[in-house]
């Protein structure tokens, strides 16, 4: 190996090095709460989900012009498994990304007030190029729940994005928030530019579910015999 070929080695050493690094922080950052990617996720086992939509999703393209992502269906279809996969390929391509549940936001955002640091928390959720509130009507909010939710995608809307998942139908916002003039202003937002993802299909925790309780039955079944 001449010198010049050993010092082009070690040079791409350090880059791999470097870049492991800034992803290991990006990922630190992302708080994502499992290690999902889109090979993951069983398409021709949820056939409610519209696998090529999300495909042109993963290319990461509605970054580029601040959309938004709403996934809505009942508990257990994979909203929040989908969520994370595309925040994980937005993570892997070198963008900022955070997650949070919406009730967690609401509880960040109602200690910061009381602490006098509004204006720090909201530049923290305005900054990440994407913010993934998962669980948006799992739990009620608090009284000024719904209100910071609105300020954060209010300062974030046109500027970057945001991926959303609920159980809660968009006709019904105004009903489950409990503010029907807040559900409309967050909507208008939202849904100005967005791709709706509408999933109704078999629960995937209930299936796997099953699938364990099969297992176990042939187990008991097989040592009986």
């Amino acid at each position: 190996m001449t010198l010049t070929t050993a010092l082009e080695k070690l040079l791409e050493i350090e880059v791999e090095a470097t870049e492991a690094r800034k992803l290991s922080s990006r990922l630190r950052f992302a708080c994502l709460p499992e290690p999902w990617t889109l090979n993951d996720f069983d398409f021709a086992a949820q056939p409610g989900v519209d696998e090529k939509l999300i495909r042109d999703l993963a290319t990461l393209r509605f970054l580029d012009n601040a959309s938004n992502v709403l996934l809505v269906g009942p508990p257990g279809v994979g909203k929040t498994m989908l969520a994370v996969a595309l925040a994980r390929s937005a993570v892997d391509a070198g963008h900022r990304v955070y997650f949070t549940t919406a009730a967690e936001l609401a509880a960040k955002c109602h200690k910061a007030a009381l602490e006098g640091r509004w204006s720090s928390i909201m530049r923290f959720f305005a900054g990440p190029r994407l913010l993934v509130i998962d669980e948006l009507g799992y739990l009620p909010l608090p009284g000024d729940g719904a209100s910071a939710l609105f300020q954060v995608i209010n300062q974030r809307y046109l500027k970057s994005s945001t991926i959303l998942t609920t159980n809660v139908g968009i006709a019904d916002w105004a009903g489950a928030f409990g503010d029907a003039t807040v559900a409309a202003a967050m909507l208008d937002r939202l849904l100005h530019r967005a791709a709706v993802v509408g999933i109704d299909g078999p629960s995937y925790r209930l299936r796997s579910h099953q699938s364990h309780s099969d297992n176990l039955r042939k187990e008991v079944t097989g040592r009986a015999g």
